[in-house]
């Protein structure tokens, strides 16, 4: 099943699980927001472990990809020469902000707002998505980066498509020919 599609799924899943949490009682708010710190914790702890692991392994295999170009950044796009190291602590990178983003969004939604349930719902749908997560699967769990994780790593849709870099040589031969973009 699509990883878009299983988080739908997971959301709505625990969102009716959450009606049922007495949140109006403060011991089980308590609790709800430690499983929320925990599990964040977890998640920056493994994506700085990962980074770690990244940097322990330096794999300088040259990675040559054409980008797709962003339509609100006029610079992006063309051909990227990097390593796989700084490619996966890149990427990384990505999933980092993204964590700390979502907390800072949470932080706003529970102590502003006052809403609770997100709570719940985000500690498991951040835990997903970091056992989801591409650089979690080569660099923890050990699996190869063949097929689905082979880099440049193609962004899931929603509707399971999958866009991102193009790596055939055809594309990489005219990128070089328009002129080349660096990344160090």
């Amino acid at each position: 099943m699509n990883a878009g599609l299983q988080n739908i799924f997971i959301s709505l899943g625990a969102m009716q699980v959450a009606r049922r949490i007495p949140f109006d009682d403060p011991v089980v708010l308590n609790y709800v927001r430690l499983g929320y710190i925990a599990s964040q914790l977890i998640i920056l702890g493994t994506y700085f472990y990962v980074s770690y692991k990244v940097k322990q392994k330096n794999d300088q295999t040259v990675l040559k990809y054409v980008d797709q170009p962003n339509p609100m950044s006029p610079t992006s796009g063309g051909l990227v020469t990097t390593t796989v190291r700084d490619y996966d602590l890149s990427e990384t990178s990505k999933l980092l902000r993204g964590a700390y983003f979502g907390v800072a969004m949470m932080a706003f939604f529970h102590f502003y707002l006052k809403y609770t349930q997100p709570l719940f719902v985000q500690a498991l749908m951040g835990l997903k998505n970091l056992y989801d997560a591409k650089p979690v699967a080569i660099h923890i769990f050990g699996r190869p980066a063949d097929g689905d994780l082979k880099r440049p790593w193609k962004a899931q849709t929603m509707l399971g498509s999958a866009a991102g870099p193009q790596t055939d040589s055809a594309s990489i031969a005219e990128a070089e020919k328009v002129g080349t973009k660096k990344e160090d």
